[in-house]
């Protein structure tokens, strides 16, 4: 049974007690070298815990009593818990409770997920329904208010929509510490009635912003949309873009998941100049289950910056302390200090980020990769399992992009990915037709992309073609598409996509490959068609069969079908497929697929 947290509120008489040895401490920690996070320094302290927190650290030895329970420590670095101040737990494909399973272990002991892949799915029910299972766990499970649902108004359709109404509402849930990554920057720079509402409620609640600026090098821009008080933003891409958040006062999120692997460029802002890093910081923002299992979770994104030059205890404030000022939360997380919670780690190596054993509310919850707690049992509801819905089943011939008469050869606009990065290159190519019909070909490069609508409304559907997966044949389907999670399709001939399409529809979405008629790998995710409530375990083995499965139709890419999620995103560059057609995301526009 996991011990009842308790606010600082409610216990300061005891905790004083505690310091000032008129009280013995429930926990008192011995010999360990503490990471003075305000301070940067290295110190030889003891830690005494009471109700969960810390009361006191130094000579604590008067708080030695003959209950107290006494942990060596020597050897160990000793360093506050983890935070991941912009995640998406959907993203990993599991509950938030199996997320957790995956993550204690390895440091982290709390989030600040934004769930608006639920919301865009299930509207505010399925943001109420992941803000509550975190309750209920030693993972300190807090969460922003998604604020673009739909992304991108007008340009695509998701199945809820949420306004200036329903963010002031959450504002006042136990649990919301902020809105969602505001990711409508245009609208914040138009001057967006709606937008600015939103803006409006978050800041007379006195909770932050998080920002999703996805315009490199437009200084003045990030300008005017740092100047609506949003106060952080994890899109940048390079230094100069870390940099420009820093200069202006936002915090500056670098990220580093399954797919994008930012640190090595953004790091650069900190290593390679003399700028202050108490407003860095350390996300995850989207990781796979395997990932997290087999490469870890902060504990990995640390030991990146690590390796690129940063010093271990910069590295190790931008993943604590810096996050929690940036959500208000220092008073109680963030450090090894007085009146904060006990979540402490046990570090056999500072630089190699080797933990070995984690602390959450005075509690050893996890060692050697293990956790050592059980954690509550969750059942979503069936309202929640059977959302795809299509207005028709697939056929091949859903998939037909006829040419203009006469036409032999066309132009078509292309969006090319970029391997392990978030944005995609605007190309125009030249490709012949076949039968009155344009399709996709090995020899260009090319596959056939489709996104379907898939929330019981109008059956739109928008096609695209795609270079940079290297398929040679088959199909893959997934309704993780962010962020409206319609029905995304990408293949080499039409009969097979209507076959992944169709496939995913019958088992309540998911990830598939298929080939030849024939499926060779299914990932079904029946939450929302974007989570799985089996142990991360099965789904990180279903998730690596799927890769397997993308790597023989000829996918070369590390996370591939993380990086084909965006492909149906119309907030980043520069080219976008949504199910109302393509978005010209430099311009905000609506273009034609075939230009000439």
């Amino acid at each position: 049974m996991l011990p009842t947290r308790r606010p600082l509120a409610e216990v300061t008489r005891e905790l004083v007690a505690v310091a000032t040895g008129k009280l013995p401490a429930d926990t008192v920690i011995k010999d360990g070298k503490v990471v003075n996070v305000f301070t940067g320094e290295i110190l030889p302290w003891d830690i005494a815990i009471k109700n969960g927190r810390i009361a006191s650290v130094g000579d604590v030895s008067a708080a030695v009593g003959p209950e107290t329970e006494v942990i060596d420590a020597s050897g160990y670095y000793l360093c506050p818990g983890f935070m991941d101040g912009h995640v998406h737990v959907e993203s990993s494909m599991v509950t938030v409770t199996q997320f957790a399973r995956a993550v204690l272990p390895g440091g982290t002991t709390a989030i600040f997920m934004d769930p608006h892949e639920i919301a865009n799915v299930l509207g505010m029910d399925g943001v109420k329904l992941m803000v509550d299972e975190g309750r209920e766990l030693p993972l300190k499970v807090f969460a922003t208010m998604p604020s673009c649902v739909p992304a991108a108004p007008g340009f695509e359709d998701a199945g809820a929509n949420f306004g200036p109404e329903e963010v002031a509402a959450a504002m006042q849930w136990p649990g919301i510490c902020g809105l969602g990554e505001m990711m409508n920057f245009p609208g914040v720079l138009a001057g967006d009635p709606a937008v600015h509402d939103e803006l409006r409620a978050t800041l007379a609640a006195g909770k932050p912003i998080t920002g999703h600026f996805a315009m490199p090098a437009d200084f003045q821009g990030l300008a005017g949309y740092t100047a609506a008080g949003i106060s952080s933003c994890h899109e940048s891409t390079c230094t100069e873009d870390a940099l420009n958040r820093l200069r202006l006062g936002m915090y500056a999120m670098m990220r580093e998941g399954s797919a994008w692997h930012d640190i090595k460029a953004t790091i650069k802002s900190l290593t390679e100049t003399r700028v202050d890093s108490r407003r860095a910081m350390l996300v995850s923002d989207d990781t796979h289950p395997e990932t997290l299992l087999s490469t870890g979770h902060l504990n990995h994104v640390v030991r990146r910056a690590i390796e690129e030059g940063l010093d271990p205890i910069r590295a190790i404030q931008a993943v604590t302390i810096n996050t929690a000022e940036c959500f208000g939360v220092a008073q109680d997380l963030g450090a090894i200090a007085p009146g904060r919670y006990a979540d402490i780690l046990f570090l056999k190596d500072l630089a190699g980020v080797a933990i070995d054993k984690v602390m959450v509310d005075g509690r050893v919850v996890a060692a050697g990769g293990r956790l050592l707690v059980d954690l509550p049992a969750v059942t979503y509801p069936d309202r929640v399992r059977h959302s795809v819905h299509l207005k028709e089943p697939l056929t091949p011939w859903h998939f037909r992009i006829n040419a203009p008469a006469g036409k032999s050869r066309v132009q078509v606009r292309v969006m090319e990915v970029i391997e392990a990065n978030v944005n995609t290159r605007h190309l125009t190519v030249t490709v012949p037709v076949v039968d009155g019909q344009v399709t996709a070909g090995v020899e260009a490069g090319l596959a056939k992309v489709a996104v379907v609508e898939r929330h019981g409304g109008n059956g739109s559907i928008g096609l695209g073609f795609v270079r940079g997966f290297g398929f040679k044949a088959g199909a893959v389907a997934s309704t993780v598409a962010h962020d409206s999670h319609n029905l995304l399709i990408v293949g080499m001939n039409d009969a097979d996509m209507a076959l992944a399409g169709n496939t995913l529809a019958e088992c309540g979405g998911g990830m598939v490959a298929v080939r030849d008629g024939k499926v060779l790998a299914l990932l079904p995710l029946p939450i929302a068609g974007l989570m799985s409530d089996r142990p991360v375990e099965e789904v990180a083995a279903r998730v690596a069969a799927v890769h397997l499965a993308w790597q023989e139709l000829g996918c070369p890419l590390v996370s591939a079908f993380m990086t084909m999620a965006l492909l149906s995103l119309p907030v980043l560059p520069e080219l976008r497929l949504t199910n109302r057609g393509l978005v010209d995301t430099l311009q905000f526009k609506m273009v034609d697929l075939i230009t000439g």
